[in-house]
């Protein structure tokens, strides 16, 4: 979880004194932080009975008297009442491990159990930013932050101040890496020498070292099916003028329990052309007016704008969807944005819901980047959960790869509705936001960066078209890296130039690549034939893929200069045969992945094969008799592996803090899985030969 995106209680206490084996409270305050805003107005104090006499000497600093605790609620009353303020959010505070030991202690006394909540300090926040600070007090980082401080030595007045510095401290620690909960946890743990005075003062642990979180059980049917699996088709239109009773009596002929609404009433439209009728909506009708109402016009009483999901998209999202807009129908709409089926809540009844079943509902209404950031990070939870189901890892690579679009797609809606905030206007004209590389192949792991193009029907470089749509790839980006998928290291980005233009620019642009260009020239270019339109007039995009595709098709020179990396890798292997590894670690992107998605795609673009993900292309190869089966086979289940290989470790290392990469840690693996590695690395070296066969057969 980002820090920034962290849902967190700011807490303090005041007590009796500062020996935690015989100290009472006697003030509990706390204060809700949410996506990095501290909220004053979310917050809980209460006095506290201590059950005994306050000493003058912490009266002095607190100012809290016996007169004062008189008719106050004892520890356990209040602390019920704290917990429940809690909720089971991450607990801030300025040495923390004071706090904890206290309220421990008070626990026992009052025989309730006691559960350790996840913590932070920003004691040891702060001096992981700045450790030459001269002291670590709650006013010397409060001082150092610019962050005011008022009602000092009261419980409500220091929680106020302790969230206040954990938010002035968020961009600190982004600036040194340190982005989620695990990593600060991580950073605060190397603190040891200071935890150790801390446990001699008596303290309680001020943080416990993160793990894994617990996941529940997935269905996993609604993750390992699409959509265009389980809609009904061919779905049946009538026109606007049609009536009640017309429609009800075709709905049980057919057997079905809606109808679509056009001007034409005519099936396989623009899905934005249509409305729905229900049955429900039938009833509904028939109920408020009687029989007279058989006679209205279906135009008058059908659902509009149509609720609609993409074919390609995964059952899970089918489900939040109509869980959040609480209908029992969704249409169903083809690449190119067309009516092509239904699905429906009956369809769906043998699925039960699941634990990411919230993602699209938490993206697709996040107001802003941080709200993204909190969605986003739910994701490596529902992979570890899909793998512990035996889910096939590169369907959950489908899965990171759809939220990648949905987040792309909502940072794009969010730029627009800046841009008209800001008197920039709307779209200058018709366009589409166009993801690439592993997002558009739908093989996306768990630590992407972003590829991103956009293609607008006209406009010069540097015209008015294009300066708005510039704005907009900014805008797109900086959103998408503010909620965790960073900006792109290789610049392909709609930000730049050379990844956004008008449809004509981008047949100039594709040109230049299948007919004169160097390999110099043809940096990043590969990716682009993984593009997945996921924003705005969906069919410029995929006309856009169909016209490279239809470019490069008979030009091997274009697919050779493409495949020239794979000439030159270096060994995964040492001179000995084992397993080369760097600290322990082996880059299974460089030495696996890269290779076999490569050549899946240069061979799909030199024989026309129009398929975005790396086993449909070498499917492809097989039904054109081209490639030898088993030899594809091999490749494809190494492929597999490697997609596994990396998901579990990326999905140990996010949630542990550990930084998230393409390296895999050979030792922890069971002999088995090692020989398997091995095995699969055998396998891609023989990845330059299929290709140099294949290329001109």
């Amino acid at each position: 979880m980002p820090l920034k995106a962290l849902e967190a209680v700011a807490v303090d206490t005041e007590t009796t004194g500062l020996d935690t084996s015989v100290a009472r409270i006697v003030q509990l305050a706390g204060v809700a932080i949410t996506l990095g805003v501290v909220h004053t107005e979310e917050a809980f104090q209460t006095l506290v009975h201590p059950g005994g006499r306050i000493p003058p000497s912490s009266t002095a600093i607190h100012g809290i008297t016996d007169d004062a605790v008189r008719d106050a609620p004892h520890f356990l009353d209040a602390y019920r009442q704290f917990e429940l303020f809690c909720a089971g959010r991450v607990v801030v505070g300025h040495s923390i491990g004071f706090d904890l030991a206290v309220l421990e202690r008070e626990a026992a006394r009052a025989g309730v159990p006691w559960r350790k909540p996840r913590t932070l300090c920003v004691r040891l926040l702060g001096l992981v930013v700045n450790p030459r600070l001269p002291e670590e007090s709650l006013d010397a980082l409060a001082g150092w932050l610019g962050v005011a401080v008022h009602n000092r030595h009261t419980a409500p007045g220091d929680a106020i101040a302790t969230a206040e510095i954990f938010t002035a401290l968020v961009p600190h620690l982004a600036g040194r890496g340190i982005e989620t909960l695990a990593q600060a946890e991580l950073a605060c743990l190397d603190l040891s020498n200071k935890l150790e005075s801390a446990h001699r003062a008596g303290w309680s642990d001020a943080i416990s070292p993160p793990e894994l979180s617990a996941v529940g059980a997935v269905d996993p049917y609604a993750y390992a099916h699409r959509v265009h699996e389980l809609m009904n088709r061919p779905v049946v239109a009538v026109a606007e003028e049609t009536t009640a009773k017309e429609a009800i009596d075709l709905m049980v002929a057919r057997r079905i329990s809606s109808v679509f609404v056009s001007r034409n009433g005519e099936p396989g439209g623009p899905a934005a052309d249509y409305g729905i009728v229900t049955e429900r909506d039938m009833m509904r009708l028939i109920a408020a007016g009687g029989a007279e109402a058989l006679s209205r016009p279906v135009r008058e009483f059908a659902s509009r704008p149509l609720a609609t999901i993409a074919g390609g998209a995964f059952v899970y999202r089918a489900i939040a969807r109509m869980d959040r807009l609480k209908i029992r129908h969704l249409a169903v709409r083809d690449e190119r944005e067309r009516l092509a089926g239904v699905i429906s809540a009956r369809d769906l009844l043998r699925l039960r819901a699941g634990v990411a079943l919230g993602l699209d509902d938490a993206i697709g209404f996040a107001g802003n980047a941080r709200a993204l950031a909190q969605a986003w990070a739910t994701l490596p939870a529902v992979a570890r959960a899909l793998a512990a189901e035996d889910i096939d890892a590169r369907l959950i690579a489908g899965v990171a790869s759809e939220e990648i679009r949905v987040m792309t797609r909502r940072a794009a809606e969010l730029a627009e509705i800046a841009m008209n905030e800001a008197g920039r206007g709307g779209p200058p004209c018709g366009y589409a936001l166009m993801v690439l590389g592993s997002g558009g192949r739908g093989e996306s792991l768990l630590a992407p960066d972003q590829d991103n193009a956009i293609v607008f029907e006209r406009g010069e470089p540097d015209g008015p078209e294009d300066r708005w749509f510039a704005e907009l790839g900014t805008r797109v980006s900086d959103t998408l890296h503010a909620a965790g998928i960073p900006y792109c290291t290789g610049g392909v980005m709609a930000r730049n130039p050379a990844w956004r233009g008008s449809v004509a620019s981008w047949s100039d642009r594709i040109g230049h690549w299948v007919e004169r260009a160097r390999g110099e020239d043809l940096l990043n270019v590969d990716i682009f034939f993984d593009q997945r339109p996921v924003h705005g007039e969906l069919s410029l995009g995929a006309d856009l893929f169909d016209r490279a595709f239809a470019a490069a098709a008979g030009r091997p020179p274009f697919a050779k200069l493409l495949g020239e990396q794979l000439f030159d890798r270096p060994s995964p292997f040492t001179l000995l045969g084992g397993i080369r590894t760097d600290g322990g670690r082996i880059d299974l992107k460089l030495h696996g992945l890269f290779p076999v998605v490569t050549a899946a795609r240069v061979l799909a673009i030199r024989h026309d094969i129009r398929r975005r993900s790396t086993k449909g292309r070498f499917e492809g190869l097989v039904e054109r008799g081209l490639g030898n089966p088993s030899e594809i086979a091999g490749l494809l289940a190494a492929h597999h592996l490697f997609v596994a290989l990396m998901l579990e470790q990326q999905g140990h290392d996010v949630e542990t803090g550990i930084a998230v990469s393409n390296k895999v840690a050979t030792a922890a693996l069971p002999r088995s899985r090692q020989a398997e590695l091995k095995s699969a690395l055998k396998a891609v070296q023989a990845v330059p030969d299929l290709v140099r066969d294949l290329m001109f057969g």
